[in-house]
Formats: C-alpha cells, sequence, structure tokens
C-alpha cells in the first residue's frame, strides 16, 4: 500500500543524498518505504551501504509493506531548534519484513504518553527538499485498527 506524502511538517536537518541511499530518500514520492536488500543473503540491510556486510553483494532496494512495531522511543523535550516543536518522540522501529530490521524515526500523531513498545505502527512520509532534491523523510504514526 503506497502513503501519501505530508507536507507543511517542522524543518529538519536533512541527509546527504548520494547514490547509495538515493532510493531510501526518495522512494516516498510514490508513496514507498524502499530499504536496501541483498539478494544473496535474502535479507533487508538498513541503513544503505554500498554492498551487503556479510557477503559483499549487491543491494536492490524493493518496496516493503510500511508496517512495523515499536521497539523503543525517547520523548524529547529539550528545544534544539526554534522552529521545532516540543515535545517530539525519537523512535526506533522494527520493520514488519525481517525480525532486527530497525530504523531511527519520529512518531508523529500520537500524544506521546499514549506510546507502548510494541504498537502497530504505519509509516508516513514528510516533504522537504534540500536545494532543488526532494526528500521524502519516513515517519511513523500509530496503525489504524
Amino acid at each position: 500500500m503506497t502513503q501519501t506524502p505530508v507536507s507543511g511538517t517542522p524543518p529538519r536537518i536533512l541527509p546527504e543524498i548520494d547514490d547509495t541511499a538515493r532510493q531510501y530518500w526518495t522512494a516516498g514520492a510514490d508513496g514507498e518505504l524502499r530499504i536496501a536488500f541483498c539478494a544473496a543473503c535474502g535479507r533487508y540491510i538498513h541503513p544503505p551501504r554500498p554492498e551487503c556486510p556479510d557477503c559483499a553483494g549487491p543491494l536492490e532496494f524493493r518496496a516493503v509493506s510500511g508496517d512495523a512495531t515499536l521497539f523503543t522511543y525517547t520523548v524529547a523535550h529539550q528545544q534544539f531548534n526554534p522552529a521545532v516543536p516540543t515535545p517530539f518522540v525519537i523512535a526506533l522501529v522494527e520493520l514488519a519484513e525481517q525480525p532486527g530490521l530497525r530504523l531511527v524515526t519520529n512518531i508523529v500523531d500520537c500524544d506521546p504518553e499514549a506510546l507502548a513498545c510494541g504498537m502497530a505502527l504505519r509509516v508516513r512520509f514528510e516533504e522537504h527538499r534540500r536545494g532543488e532534491t526532494p526528500v521524502f523523510v519516513p515517519v511513523f504514526a500509530p496503525a489504524l485498527t
């Protein structure tokens, strides 16, 4: 299932976009979360790198479901950037496709008091620009049941 990017989000420090991670940061334009995959090992690799860390095989990007569970999180109350409202949630989520496949992200559209490790989440995308390059930052929100 694809997700529609959302705009009007708080500013972010955006990554350098290089060939190794370009598909990860731009796939949100299509509403898909794409993760590097090693066909030789049959497993997903994150963060993206030039080759598989286990077998040195080539990596390709594959769309994943966007379903995840909340592994752990912290609530930030310190305002480091005056344009970013607090509190905000920094989280480690585990994608449904593979045990141990985790992403550092933010949780959105949820009261921090309502969070619980193990809760079901769904990917969303924040659209930003780095110069002329659109960047789609994957964030997660509680899954609708």
